[in-house]
Order: C-alpha cells, then sequence, then structure tokens
C-alpha cells in the first residue's frame, strides 16, 4: 500500500471515531432532553393541580366568579 492509500485509510478511520463520538453524544442528549420533558410533565401535573386547588379555595371561600 502506498503512502497515499495509507492516508487516506488513517483520515477514514478518524472519521470513523469521531462519528461514533458523535452518535454517543447524540445518544446522552437524547437521554438528558428525555429526563427534561418527564420533569416538565410532571411540573405540568402539578401546576394543573394547584390550579384546581386553588380554584377550589376560591369557590369555598365565595371568591369564584358566578
Amino acid at each position: 500500500m502506498d503512502r497515499m492509500q495509507a492516508a487516506i485509510l488513517d483520515e477514514a478511520r478518524a472519521l470513523a471515531r469521531d462519528v461514533a463520538d458523535l452518535q454517543a453524544e447524540v445518544r446522552e442528549v437524547r437521554e438528558r432532553v428525555g429526563r427534561l420533558e418527564e420533569v416538565a410533565a410532571a411540573t405540568s401535573q402539578r401546576l394543573d393541580r394547584l390550579g384546581q386547588d386553588v380554584e377550589r379555595i376560591k369557590r369555598r371561600l365565595d371568591l369564584a366568579d358566578a
């Protein structure tokens, strides 16, 4: 194998390593985004419940709009 082919092969291997690294990073980012989505969903549910609680309290105090 001549030097040009060896250099091309080395570059191809380096690119393959870079792609593998990027794939691993993308997997990690996807996992983190998934966790953030779960937290956002849970927070939204809590806020909904708090809103319901506030409305119930207002009704009990006769503060709700009729």
